[in-house]
């Protein structure tokens, strides 16, 4: 119902900046929650940040104002802002749309955060 398409990653030097996008379609974009987050290589998938329609956040205590998430509703675009990010930032990061017990998952797009 939710089709989502990450964009935005990369490689990037410790200390660097990204800005991961998302792009939403297939269904009512503003009715859901949003969200980022990352699965490293041999660790579970954690969440990053979310993001309510009317722009409430929430963000996972390891990003300590590192990152910020953002939505446009008329884009049915979000957004994470990514800055001094760390050699542990590296992961696949996946966009998210969440409502009740539903989930939707892009495929993902590497960071790589090394030099």
């Amino acid at each position: 119902q939710v089709q989502l398409v990450e964009s935005g990653g990369g490689l990037v030097q410790p200390g660097g900046s990204l800005r991961l996008s998302c792009a939403a379609s297939g269904s009512i974009f503003s009715t859901y929650v949003m969200g980022w987050y990352r699965q490293a290589p041999g660790k579970q998938r954690v969440r990053v940040a979310t993001i309510t329609n009317g722009g409430g956040t929430n963000y996972a205590d390891f990003v300590k104002g590192r990152f910020r998430i953002s939505r446009d509703n008329a884009k049915n675009m979000v957004y994470l802002q990514m800055d001094s990010l760390k050699p542990e930032d590296t992961a696949v990061y996946y966009c998210n749309a969440n409502r009740w017990t539903t989930d939707y998952w892009g495929q993902g797009t590497q960071v790589t955060v090394s030099s």
